[in-house]
């Protein structure tokens, strides 16, 4: 995983909700090619960090016994 911040998907939000495909943040700047593209970014982003912070799913073995053999 890349090491994506807030400050980088703040700025890829901002510039979605202004309607422009140039994103600068940190001293760095990148042209996306449609909103689409930029789109696609913020949700890939959105997906990695709600990811990296949901706790691990908890997996049993469930088991039973009829009790007479």
């Amino acid at each position: 995983m890349a090491d994506w911040t807030e400050t980088e998907l703040s700025a890829l939000r901002r510039a979605y909700a202004s309607g422009t495909t140039r994103v600068s943040y940190d001293g760095k700047s990148v042209d996306y090619g449609s909103a689409e593209d930029l789109l696609a970014r913020i949700r890939t982003i959105e997906r990695a960090i709600a990811g990296a912070t949901r706790p691990l799913p908890v997996a049993g073995l469930a088991g039973f016994s009829r009790g007479d053999r």
